[in-house]
């Protein structure tokens, strides 16, 4: 039986673009429900880092650092809103594995560099998964104006206020686990990506419109086992 983990999100991106609903459908499992903020189903790639991953209980000295990159949308099951992980790059080779045996996440293995300068966070991640098809995100990103609490805009509400995310086990099983933390302190942020080639990974194409942009310093985040539907 695999424990809660205790862990810090850190510095991280939230760029977003509102897409088809029936689109978003087709790639999410049929027990599983596109959730649709002004009509619109919503497709993310967050950059951001992992702190002091760790079973729950251990002191943070002894949990791990981990950059991550995931490609996920938002959905809903009996009413609840959750996000569901098209894919999570991440730079621990054992982190990586463990996830995927685990909590049945699709975890890729990549080199990723996150680097915090002059306010800005520069960040690159490059999929190097035995057998994955490639994928490669380079951006630097920033927040731009004074924070605010998510619940002040109902669309960054939307996309971030959520305490459930799902999966497809390999055996076709649905799988979810629920996470905790405080609310979401958010700033209006802008972004420079140089190469994203993850959508294209995950069988999307790149929206043409300009993405939805938020940046958050982070906080801290139980989660627990992952449990099959």
């Amino acid at each position: 039986m695999v424990l809660p983990l205790e862990m810090g999100w850190r510095r991280l991106l939230f760029e977003n673009w509102p897409v088809d609903p029936e689109l978003m459908d087709a790639h999410l499992p049929s027990t599983l429900e596109a959730d649709r903020y002004d009509g619109s189903a919503w497709l993310s790639v967050v950059p951001f880092t992992n702190v002091a991953v760790r079973p729950k209980g251990l002191p943070r000295s002894l949990g791990v650092r981990l950059p991550e990159i995931n490609v996920r949308t938002y959905v809903t099951r009996d009413g609840v809103p959750s996000v569901y992980f098209f894919s999570l790059d991440a730079q621990g080779l054992a982190s990586v594995v463990g996830a995927r045996l685990f909590h049945h996440l699709p975890y890729y293995y990549a080199r990723i560099s996150l680097q915090f300068r002059d306010g800005r966070v520069q960040f690159d991640s490059r999929r190097r998964h035995p057998g994955a098809r490639p994928g490669v995100y380079e951006a630097t990103y920033w927040p731009t104006d004074d924070p605010f609490p998510s619940s002040a805009d109902s669309l960054a509400e939307f996309l971030v206020e959520r305490y459930r995310f799902y999966t497809e086990a390999p055996d076709g099983s649905l799988r979810y686990t629920d996470v905790s933390h405080d609310s979401w302190t958010l700033y209006p942020a802008s972004a420079t990506v140089e190469t994203d080639t993850l959508l294209r990974a995950d069988g999307f194409a790149r929206p043409e419109d300009d993405p939805v942009y938020y940046y958050s310093p982070g906080l801290d985040v139980v989660a627990s086992r992952s449990k099959r539907v």
